[in-house]
């Protein structure tokens, strides 16, 4: 049996404790963690108690991760998993905090797809197959990145795309504003087709405006 001998408060986090066993420096703690385990000075710990805690810890650690990394933007499920992983997280610690989080409702590839979908639709417009192979890099699979990506107009990316660029596009004459745009549209992934429709569309707007 082993002996808590010490719990001290960490010295740059403190909402955790260093646990102390047998005089000697074991590994730290959150302090609810440690309250939950029931953790003292003073405390008997068998090689199989301390083993099960360890790994209980682990597990929360990598819980805790997943949640920190959630906190700062959306995440497909194979990006947080890759993630953790890279962390240092054992593959079945990592799949157990996938488990809990998709119970929480927390990680969902169709609602994170879709959400990425509207938002480059919204802020950073650009074509379908732009858009599919950005999922495909996060690891969403076809089937929801078809359904993610056919709720966006194509057309309406394009033309609210090309808009961005009406302030550097100013003054300028017909070819050489069908070219800077068209360049523009192509960047972001629009085909031949749409890029005419979008450019006549701005220059007759532009021209409208003039009369």
């Amino acid at each position: 049996m082993s002996t808590i001998t010490a719990l001290k408060t960490g010295k740059r986090n403190d909402k955790k404790v260093n646990l102390f066993i047998d005089g000697k420096f074991a590994f730290s703690v959150e302090k609810d963690a440690a309250v939950k385990e029931g953790l003292k000075v003073g405390g008997q710990l068998s090689g199989e108690r301390l083993e099960m805690l360890m790994e209980t810890l682990q597990e929360a650690r990598c819980l805790d991760a997943a949640y920190r990394y959630l906190s700062y933007r959306a995440r497909s499920e194979a990006e947080l998993k890759e993630r953790l992983i890279k962390r240092g997280f054992p593959l079945p610690h990592v799949e157990r905090a996938l488990e809990k989080l998709h119970e929480q409702g927390l990680v969902n590839d169709s609602e994170f797809a879709t959400f990425w979908a509207e938002n480059r639709a919204r802020f950073s417009p650009r074509s379908h197959a732009m858009m599919r192979s950005e999922l495909r890099h996060k690891g969403v699979s076809p089937e929801v990145i078809h359904d993610a990506v056919a709720t966006i107009d194509e057309s309406e990316a394009a033309y609210t795309a090309a808009h961005s660029r009406l302030r550097r596009l100013q003054g300028l004459e017909y070819p050489v504003f069908r070219q800077r745009l068209g360049e523009f549209l192509k960047r972001r992934g629009f085909g031949y087709e749409i890029i005419n429709q979008t450019i006549k569309k701005i220059w007759q707007e532009i021209n409208l405006k003039k009369e």
